[in-house]
């Protein structure tokens, strides 16, 4: 059965933010499933949450979802459940705005978006070169893109910091200095019950799903959640 690359942006106030980049990082995900041996299914549906339809899936794509992210308690109770029991899990970019509402969610996920800096150039802090999603990159990498600020989970296998000091815009924002140490988690993993979840904060640009180490890191992270 196909990964599951979910790209719902919902709200029923219909005032939700919706990422114009959603069609080129479905393609791009689509691509990278494909070059990996694996067959990929785009939806924006919620009724492909349940523990029937989810059982043979090979992983779940949350791919700039936003917002309300089921219509039913029992659609997300499917997915804790999928991950719980051994499932793969990936969030990208403002997979993190998801379902904002639950705590289970944001234990899942790892984290929910709270706000941004201005989208700008920046560096990040490569924390485990080993982890296959970075082992592509050197100690550091440039990149320009909206740092996301979410509220974290404590357990998380941090793998790209954010470096504040490189930030030109929003440098002194007081928000920030809450981050003693300079850094802040933009990309991470974690262990769900005997699922996998790994989480990248990159990804607001069309154009970044063009960029080949983007790729790789979309790429070996999913791979990653999936145990390969």
């Amino acid at each position: 059965m196909a990964v599951l690359i979910y790209t719902r942006n919902f709200k029923s106030d219909g005032k939700g933010f919706v990422h114009d980049n959603i069609a080129v990082c479905a393609q791009a995900l689509t691509e990278l499933c494909a070059q990996a041996g694996l067959q990929a299914e785009v939806s924006d549906d919620p009724a492909a949450f349940s523990e029937a339809g989810l059982a043979p899936r090979e992983a779940v794509v949350f791919a700039n979802s936003n917002n309300e992210a089921f219509a039913t308690d029992a659609q997300r109770g499917a997915l804790l459940g999928y991950v719980q029991k051994g499932g793969a899990f990936m969030g990208v970019h403002s997979a993190t705005g998801s379902d904002r509402g639950s705590e289970a969610f944001r234990q899942l996920l790892g984290g929910r978006f709270l706000w941004h800096p201005p989208l700008q150039p920046f560096r990040m802090r490569v924390n485990d070169r080993r982890h296959p999603a970075l082992a592509h990159l050197g100690p550091t990498w440039e990149w320009e893109d909206e740092a996301y600020v979410c509220n974290w989970t404590p357990d998380l296998h941090v793998l790209l910091d954010l470096e504040v000091a490189s930030l030109l815009k929003s440098a002194g924002d007081k928000r920030l200095a809450a981050f003693a140490n300079g850094r802040l988690p933009l990309a991470w993993c974690r262990r769900h019950g005997d699922g996998r979840v790994f989480y990248t904060g990159l990804g607001h640009k069309k154009e970044h799903y063009l960029d080949a180490a983007f790729r790789t890191h979309l790429s070996k992270g999913l791979l990653w959640a999936m145990g390969r």
